[in-house]
């Protein structure tokens, strides 16, 4: 009985010559009609790809598991997976191709988004990928002295919507100690303002203080109490840099009654006073 053919290994479906450019971005009709809106059985070695139907039907078959795609749905397919996809004819869409240089270069370098990427993943409702496709093609398309990285600029927030995508689908395996740090930061961009202790974001997370504080220490390597402060200050360096509001306006909007209390903290984090700060950003 004869041996199995091996699965090809394609750069772009179809080819095999070194991959072209930085990102590449193309219409499913630039190469579909081609091959009988057919791409055989195939895998990349060295890229990811992202299918997204815009208008028609495509069904896929990835590592043996069947899909299909209807308008706006989109599917993600990391290196080295098997997959094949057949087309309804003149469907619309397009297909991006990511090498992973692009793909493991995504920072702040990350476990979690790494391991969101790692598998194939279908995702409907797409719009905002959709749109943030369109951008990253019409980047790829247009000359610039800086094409290249505007590309894998938009590439990578690209990238990051897919992984939020497999995130949200429990693909990232978040331990309850991060949870607890996520709605933390949650609860604190919510109450900036209102002057909460410690002891106040402990009971909205349903934990004591100190479980809390052991959670935070364990997390960034200080108590609770200077990880909200942190995050504090990290807003006020954002008013400071990015708005006109007076320094004591600032203070009192981040729930510092005494404007001298607030450029005190300040200093005392940030190592330079809010004036000194903002001297920075001025024109």
């Amino acid at each position: 009985m004869p041996d199995t053919l091996p699965i090809p290994v394609f750069t772009l479906f179809g080819e095999t010559e070194h991959f072209p450019d930085v990102v590449h971005c193309e219409e499913i009709s630039a190469r579909a009609p081609e091959h009988d809106w057919r791409i055989s059985a195939h895998r990349h070695a060295q890229m990811a790809q992202l299918f997204l139907v815009e208008k028609g039907l495509a069904t896929a078959v990835v590592d043996g598991h069947t899909v299909v795609l209807r308008p706006l749905y989109f599917l993600y397919i990391p290196a080295q997976r098997v997959h094949e996809i057949r087309f309804e004819p003149n469907t619309k869409g397009m297909v991006i191709s990511f090498p992973n240089s692009v793909v493991q270069t995504i920072g702040p370098t990350s476990d979690d988004i790494q391991t969101a990427l790692s598998d194939w993943l279908i995702g409907t409702n797409g719009t905002d990928v959709f749109d943030l496709a369109g951008l990253l093609s019409k980047t790829t398309q247009a000359y610039s002295i800086f094409r290249a990285q505007k590309a894998v600029g938009l590439a990578h927030a690209l990238l990051g919507l897919v992984a939020d995508r497999a995130a949200n689908a429990g693909r990232v395996r978040t331990t309850p100690s991060t949870r607890v740090l996520l709605r933390l930061d949650q609860l604190i961009t919510s109450h900036i303002g209102d002057g909460w202790r410690v002891s106040d974001y402990a009971s909205a997370l349903s934990i004591s203080a100190g479980h809390l504080s052991r959670l935070c220490r364990a997390a960034s390597g200080c108590g609770a109490s200077i990880y909200i402060e942190r995050a504090i200050m990290d807003e006020a360096c954002r008013l400071l840099a990015f708005t006109q509001l007076p320094i004591s306006e600032i203070g009192y909007r981040l729930g510092f009654c005494d404007p001298s209390h607030f450029t005190k903290r300040f200093k005392a984090v940030r190592q330079t006073a809010p004036s000194d700060y903002r001297s920075q950003f001025s024109a």
